[in-house]
């Protein structure tokens, strides 16, 4: 039960500290993508439906932004499981040999280490999906 606890904790810091910087990237990625459409004098340059170009910004695409927000939340998860490293090995090194905190103190640890292997892994796997859709109208 003390592990979900912790668990449950952890998540919610994370998330705290996780959705201003996906609100504001979610914001800007917006804002990148509204842009205005050029067209003809009547809307329409060939009467199709379709516009000779769109404005916005060009040098962002919906896999960069989404790239920048990965990279910006395995920093924040990293930077988290780092902490918890240090914070379990405090706990460790003060536990006075009592084995519960000892246990604790391990087990955050090894779920921490855990916490940056699958964020390491979730990196690799995101970079590879974007490099292969953005590949694939090319």
């Amino acid at each position: 039960m003390k592990r979900l606890k912790e668990l449950c904790l952890t998540l919610g810091i994370l998330g705290l500290v996780a959705a201003p910087f996906a609100f504001t990237a979610s914001a800007s990625a917006a804002l990148d993508l509204q842009g205005g459409v050029t067209c003809g004098t009547n809307g329409d340059v060939s009467g199709t439906g379709t516009c000779a170009t769109v404005q916005g910004n060009p040098g962002k695409s919906v896999s960069d932004i989404l790239a920048l927000v990965i990279n910006i939340l395995s920093v924040i998860v990293g930077f988290i499981a780092v902490i918890m490293i240090i914070v379990a090995g405090i706990r460790y090194i003060t536990s006075g040999g009592e084995s519960s905190n000892v246990a604790t103190a391990k087990n955050t640890i090894i779920y921490a280490v855990i916490g940056l292997v699958i964020v390491v892994f979730a990196q690799i796997l995101v970079h590879f999906v974007l490099k292969q859709t953005s590949n694939v109208g090319k």
